[in-house]
Order: C-alpha cells, then sequence, then structure tokens
C-alpha cells in the first residue's frame, strides 16, 4: 500500500484529533469502537463484522503477513482466532475483506502498489468458522484481470443478498466501480468490468447489511451511496474520522454503525453512526442531499468539524507533491 504524500502533514497530529472509542452501557467498547491489541497486526487493511460471532471483526495485514485472517473480539480489542486459509499460495498484496451470503468470507488480494504492474490479481473465498479458534481452513482462489488494464485497488465488496463480487480501484482523481461475474469461476479468469465512477480515493467499502448501500471511504472522508442495482446515486457525505491511515471501513453487524479503520500498531476501529443506520428508508444526515464536495474530486468529504485546518495543509503538501511528479 503506497502511503500518500498528504499524510505527512496529518500524522503528527491525527492522534490529538481523532476521537476516543465511546464507552458502551456495559462499561466496554464493542461495536461503539475499540483498539486492536494484537502486535501481529501491524497494518489492518480491511475490517468486516462477523455473521456468525456477535461483536467479533476479522482483519487481516496488508502485506509481508501471510495467509492469515484474524477475529478481533470488539469487547476487548484482542484477538480470539487466527485462521489460516490454505490452497492458495502466498498471498501478495491483501487489502480487503468482505462477508457475503451463506457466511462465505471473500479476501482482496487486490493490492497493486506500482498501479498496473501485475496483469492479474486474485481473491480467496473461505466459509466462516462457527468455532473461534486457531484453524486451517481450505480457500478456493479466484484469477481477476480488469477489462480496461491492471490497476490498483484497496477495496471488496460482495452484494449480502446476490453474492456478486465488486471492486473499486484506487485513483487520487476518482475511480470506478467494477463489476465482477455473476458467479466467480475457479476456472480461468474472472474480468472485471467498469460499471460506474466513484468521487473519491477509496481506500475501502462496505455494503449495508440490506445491500440498498454502499459506504465509501478515503483517506480523509467518504460517501455515501444508494445502490440502485449498481447504478449508484451519491446520497450523502459520511463522518470519516481523521486517522493516521485510514484503511478500512465496514457496517455493524446490526447495520447502525460505521466502523473506520486504521493502520499501525494499536490501531483504533472507531465508530460513527450509519445514515440511516442501514436502511433504505432513511432521510439523508450529514449535509444536504448527498452532495459530495469537498478538496479535489479523489480527496474525499465529510471531514470532522476541526480538522480542516489539518487537511488543508496535507492537500498543500499532496498538491504540490503531484505538481513535482507531472514536472519530472
Amino acid at each position: 500500500m503506497r502511503r500518500p504524500l498528504a499524510l505527512l502533514a496529518t500524522v503528527l497530529l491525527a492522534g490529538g484529533l481523532s476521537a476516543a472509542p465511546a464507552l458502551a452501557a456495559d462499561g466496554g467498547v464493542g461495536d461503539q469502537g475499540f483498539t486492536i491489541k494484537d502486535p501481529r497486526i501491524k497494518e489492518s487493511s480491511g475490517l468486516a463484522a462477523s455473521h456468525l460471532h456477535p461483536g467479533i471483526y476479522w482483519t487481516h495485514n496488508d502485506s509481508d503477513d501471510g495467509p492469515y485472517l484474524y477475529a478481533v473480539d470488539s469487547r476487548t480489542g484482542r484477538t480470539v482466532a487466527r485462521v489460516t486459509f490454505s490452497g492458495v499460495g502466498r498471498p501478495r498484496d491483501v487489502e480487503a475483506v468482505s462477508i457475503g451470503p451463506d457466511d462465505q468470507i471473500y479476501v482482496g488480494d487486490i493490492g497493486d502498489n506500482l498501479d498496473g504492474s501485475w496483469p492479474y490479481v486474485w481473491i480467496y473465498r473461505l466459509p466462516e468458522p462457527r468455532q473461534l479458534k486457531d484453524q486451517t481452513i481450505r480457500a478456493t482462489q479466484y484469477v481477476v484481470k480488469y477489462a480496461d488494464g491492471a490497476r490498483n485497488a484497496e477495496s471488496l465488496v460482495v452484494h449480502p443478498k446476490t453474492g456478486r463480487v465488486y471492486i473499486i480501484d484506487k485513483k487520487e482523481d476518482g475511480g470506478h466501480l467494477y463489476e465482477g461475474p455473476a458467479r466467480l469461476s475457479s476456472h480461468g479468469t474472472n474480468v472485471f468490468e467498469p460499471i460506474a465512477p466513484v468521487d473519491l480515493w477509496a481506500t475501502d467499502a462496505a455494503f449495508s447489511p440490506d445491500g440498498t448501500r454502499l459506504a465509501v471511504r478515503g483517506y480523509f472522508g467518504g460517501i455515501l451511496y444508494d445502490w440502485n442495482g449498481g447504478k449508484i446515486k451519491r446520497r450523502v457525505r459520511l463522518n470519516v474520522p481523521l486517522q493516521r491511515q485510514g484503511e478500512s471501513v465496514t457496517y455493524s453487524a446490526d447495520g447502525t454503525e460505521l466502523m473506520y479503520g486504521s493502520e499501525g500498531a494499536d490501531s483504533p476501529v472507531q465508530a460513527e453512526p450509519a445514515p440511516g443506520g442501514g436502511s433504505a428508508s432513511a432521510s439523508p444526515s450529514h449535509g444536504g442531499g448527498g452532495q459530495a464536495s469537498g478538496f479535489g474530486s479523489g480527496m474525499g468529504v465529510g471531514l470532522k468539524t476541526g480538522a480542516v485546518a489539518v487537511v488543508v495543509a496535507a492537500v498543500a503538501v499532496f498538491g504540490l507533491g503531484r505538481l513535482m511528479r507531472r514536472r519530472s
């Protein structure tokens, strides 16, 4: 995962600006936020709420780890199981995790730090274990290519009703939503087609539990879309917390919260109320009419109050870096 120049301006202050997890009624934190305490998890790059185990979130490291998924108890922040998925070789750059119908976990080995150097990427699928213990589970591996050429991506989502897999590529000026085949095939190549623009430098995404909303996050903001069968429509800005390295998002199992994760040792997972609680009947909030705006089309929206000055400085650094790259 390539760290953006913009983060140089935020890393010193992000810790002070990020809100601490709110305490739950029972004195714990749970789906109100938690801190990942496992020293093995240093680059948490994806997050998915368990379908079978309340309060458990699945995560994984970015790269240089192995074929592992970690089950983290949100009440304590501690890992309660590590799953090794076999039958797939060594992952290259794992960036996302999503759970689809029938409690199937999909892992996106879709990162490409050189943005087009690898002609194909991989998706792995394995059943969510019914027992939380260290174990090895055999996975199915799928080869993926994009219809319009290789690219970097960090966002993979599986529709909770249809089981169809989607990827959003990571572009500074905004990317695209790519749709996979109706059913992935483990034989041959699965070609993903672009179906809609996404006005964000996307680092992760998540479907609401009912499949009617698609939340997309970037480093400094996010957008909530109406799904509309893949003809996405921008609905509302998301209130994304400012984090040192904002890499992941998932809905809580009940759809009431959006959980935002970050890389780094002892990384926080912060909760923000999900607009509408993941329900199709809710009215927009956190910004009028879903008109997302921000510091350039790819930078994201919905900044936390009090962090604007920091982000402006970050954008200045980022803009200078882009200008220098264009001149070189």
